[in-house]
């Protein structure tokens, strides 16, 4: 899709166009929902709208004076976080029926206030876990477009909206990115409030964003954690280190080539590349974080495994059984390990500026209600560290495999710059 109508816009283009009145809140809403009119049926990324609401929503705020660098523009929000008017129903039928919730999550609540426009609820994985909803990858709806937020993925990638929320535990952020092919940003944990969100792991749950450019997720999640978000540095010879981490055996040789060729084409846009390996306090991480992920999503989710069990799938009860029944000592030993990743992250970016990754196994699996393995994001998100899915490469089968770019927590700006360098590096090179 082109530039042609509002909704081909970037996030911050259509903004700066509504600003300068040659564009309108109500006209760039109007698009989304005509695009989604057009193509709700192959990609299903939507489980609430109110088209009126949102259009009188989008009129009002073309009556006053912008209030942020997004004002006017809409976005989709992930259906286990509270919006006002919309009810929150979790991919689960336990909340089938639903009320209309009377209001909004923090993160919701922040991007109203900085004149943004909720448009409607975007479909995630029954509780943000492993079964699929509705959705399609707009790519290609035989194929996967991953979990578990999977409609904020969906939606920002056919140009249904320019911004989503999103939330991730493993890797629910940055491998829909991946997949669909659009820009994914997990901030560093807990930078953006959680308040009105459903829990699954308070240890690890993160809200994070979608854009179609490096540039518009840096500028939503600035307006989510309520912050002045800086513009991003222009980095000339940007440091990058390749990274072969423990999760690099369970990934396909599709996307082990696309590692290779990102940071080849990197080199040739004059970044200087370094190969690491993480140091042997990450050896056992991935097995931490699945431990802390189990056992907190068993308690987190008590009334519904509890009282609401014959309405909770199968797949989600095998999936906490196992946290369920592990002992406080190896969850202990869980958050020990994850104690210690973070302990060595500071020293280990001393000499680079980010980590370069594949951000997925490979491509989108050929099967719709597969959501996918978070094996490639599992770390990172135990950590806490800033990430961004970064679009450009492709696989044998014409697919996406996004590169996640890895920053230290607290240097989300500096993540975000690398991100936006490569995305320019790999668009030159497309």
């Amino acid at each position: 899709m082109s530039n042609d109508t509002p909704n081909g816009l970037t996030a911050l283009e259509a903004a700066a166009a509504i600003a300068r009145g040659d564009l309108t809140s109500e006209a760039l809403t109007r698009a989304c929902l005509d695009r989604i009119a057009l193509r709700d049926e192959q990609v299903g990324a939507w489980t609430y709208l109110d088209p009126e609401a949102a259009l009188a929503e989008a009129r009002a705020r073309d009556a006053e004076k912008p209030r942020s660098i997004l004002h006017g523009v809409p976005f989709g929000v992930k259906d286990i976080i509270d919006m006002a008017g919309a009810p929150t129903r979790m991919g689960s039928k336990i909340y089938a029926d639903a009320q209309p919730e009377i209001g909004d999550a923090a993160a919701v609540a922040l991007a109203r206030h900085a004149g943004l426009v909720p448009l409607g609820k975007t479909v995630t994985t029954e509780f943000a876990l492993r079964t699929a909803g509705k959705t399609r990858n707009p790519l290609r709806p035989s194929h996967s477009p991953g979990g578990s937020s999977s409609g904020s993925a969906a939606a920002v990638a056919d140009f249904q909206v320019p911004l989503a929320i999103g939330t991730q535990t493993g890797g629910s952020v940055i491998r829909p990115a991946s997949y669909c092919g659009v820009v994914g940003f997990k901030p560093t944990f807990g930078r953006i409030p959680r308040a009105g969100v459903k829990s699954v792991s308070e240890s690890l749950d993160t809200i994070g964003v979608f854009a179609r450019d490096v540039a518009d997720a840096a500028a939503f999640a600035a307006i989510l954690e309520a912050i002045e978000g800086p513009a991003l540095a222009t980095l000339t010879r940007p440091r990058l280190a390749f990274a072969r981490t423990p999760a690099w055996p369970h990934l396909s040789q599709a996307a082990h080539k696309a590692g290779r060729d990102a940071i080849d084409r990197a080199r040739a846009a004059g970044a200087s590349v370094l190969e690491v390996e993480l140091p042997p306090a990450f050896r056992e991480a991935l097995d931490a974080q699945a431990a802390i992920q189990s056992y907190e999503a068993s308690r987190s989710l008590a009334y519904e495994l509890r009282f609401r069990s014959d309405d909770v799938s199968r797949a989600l009860k095998d999936y906490v059984a196992a946290g369920a029944e592990m002992t406080r000592e190896r969850y202990d030993w869980a958050r020990n390990i994850q104690a210690s990743c973070r302990a060595v992250m500071w020293p280990m970016f001393a000499e680079i500026g980010v980590l370069v990754t594949p951000s997925a196994p490979g491509e989108a699996p050929p099967n719709p209600t597969d959501t996918g393995s978070p094996v490639a994001n599992q770390i990172w998100t135990m950590v806490g560290a800033p990430v961004v899915n970064v679009p450009g490469v492709f696989g044998p089968d014409g697919l996406p495999i996004g590169m996640q770019v890895i920053g230290p927590s607290g240097r989300a700006a500096g993540t975000l710059a690398h991100a936006a360098w490569l995305q320019d590096a790999l668009k030159k090179d497309a």
